[in-house]
């Protein structure tokens, strides 16, 4: 089944590495953390993508346009360089749709202008193209085939260092305790949808915001907890932890480096 990435946005809280660089173009190891996400699918079974772009979509384009395979893959050099054998590939199987999907165009919009590139989609997959996981995609679809649903999403509970603060009138603190034992759970942007979910979306609209309503109240929405791994790359801060994390020899994402999957769902 095909993937849909949103990969348009600004990354306005990584303008660190320079507006001339979209945030799923930012670097983790070797790869731009869009490269990772799309392994992940692929590694799945799912290698058919359409890229919602927008801001610098033209630096996603040049990138894949003049994809280099040697970079991080074993190779042989020959002929004084001439002669390149490659001993493995990250992409000859996939297949790359670039869409135009606006300079500030939200999320819902993407999806609608993405809609022309579904056709015969009964079923479809869908990220944010800022975050990575390593959460049992195989399981995941083939529970949602099962269900009389029309979306899911993969929720997460945060590692985020804030405290939670409960507070009366006048703002007297009543009690402050840890984020990480509040139980609390967010969308962690890894989505699957049926076909049905264009009819719950109107123009303009945000994808999570008014569509995930309707469906709410037609009880025609489900997460997927997960408990496994899940990181964002929002921040400077986050970008040098998943930067550290691709030094290891099996990076906690990267489940195409593992012989068997270690992954758990709550």
């Amino acid at each position: 089944m095909k993937v849909v990435l949103f990969c348009g946005g600004l990354g306005l809280r990584l303008r660190e590495h320079g507006d001339s660089v979209p945030k799923p173009m930012i670097r983790i190891g070797y790869r731009p953390i869009l490269w990772h996400i799309m392994k992940y699918y692929a590694h799945h079974g799912h290698p058919d993508f359409v890229l919602c772009l927008g801001y610098r979509a033209d630096v996603v384009k040049q990138y894949f346009l003049h994809y280099d395979e040697a970079v991080s893959n074993d190779f042989v050099l020959r002929n004084g360089g001439r002669d390149v054998e490659l001993l493995s590939s990250d992409i000859d199987d996939w297949r790359i749709t670039f869409a135009d999907t606006g300079l500030h165009a939200n999320i819902g919009q993407r999806l609608r202008a993405a809609r022309k590139y579904l056709d015969g989609e009964e079923i479809f997959l869908a990220s944010y193209g800022d975050c990575l996981t390593d959460a049992p995609l195989d399981e995941l679809v083939d529970d949602f085939r099962r269900r009389d649903t029309i979306a899911s999403f993969l929720s997460v509970q945060p590692d985020y260092p804030f405290s939670l603060v409960d507070q009366q009138n006048g703002g007297v603190v009543t009690g402050m305790s840890d984020v990480h034992g509040a139980g609390l759970w967010v969308n962690g942007g890894y989505f699957i949808f049926r076909s049905e979910i264009f009819d719950y979306l109107d123009d303009g609209e945000e994808l999570v915001v008014e569509p995930f309503q309707r469906l709410i109240e037609e009880s025609k929405l489900i997460t997927y907890p997960h408990t496994g791994f899940w990181a964002p790359m929002d921040t400077l801060v986050d970008h040098q932890t998943l930067e550290r994390l691709a030094n290891d020899p099996e990076p906690p994402w990267a489940v195409w480096q593992r012989d068997e999957p270690r992954v758990a769902v709550g």
